[in-house]
């Protein structure tokens, strides 16, 4: 079982950054890939990026490759998503998510999620 929880989602102007954080409790992080996904009124849930276990690899969604980066440091149970460049389209809830199964982007397949931060970029 995994516990996550989000935090530093906030209202930025466009071109701004935001760095959000996720905080995991529970046993085993390290074996876990984790990813965030967004999700805008009325749309389906997005995959954003998602990063191995071990940290050494990534993947991300075309829509925000160059823009953000996920990290994580297994030491804290932690990961990290670093938004540069922000866009009004960007904004959504975005959602901290684990899997125990490296390259998917489907919610289906990602077993525990958070409960979300709302990010809003202005224009």
């Amino acid at each position: 079982q995994v516990q996550l929880v989000e935090s530093g989602g906030g209202l930025v102007q466009a071109g701004g950054s935001l760095r959000l954080s996720c905080a995991a409790s529970g046993r085993a992080f390290s074996t876990y890939t984790m990813a965030w996904f967004r999700q805008a009124p009325g749309k389906e849930r997005e995959f954003i990026a998602a990063i191995s276990g071990s940290g050494g690899s990534t993947y991300y969604a075309d829509s925000v490759k160059g823009r953000f980066t996920i990290s994580r440091d297994n030491a804290k149970n932690t990961v990290v998503l670093q938004m540069n460049s922000l866009r009004p389209e960007d904004t959504a809830v975005y959602y901290c998510a684990a899997s125990a199964r490296y390259g998917y982007v489907a919610p289906g397949e990602y077993y525990y999620w958070g409960q979300g931060t709302q990010v809003t970029v202005s224009s």
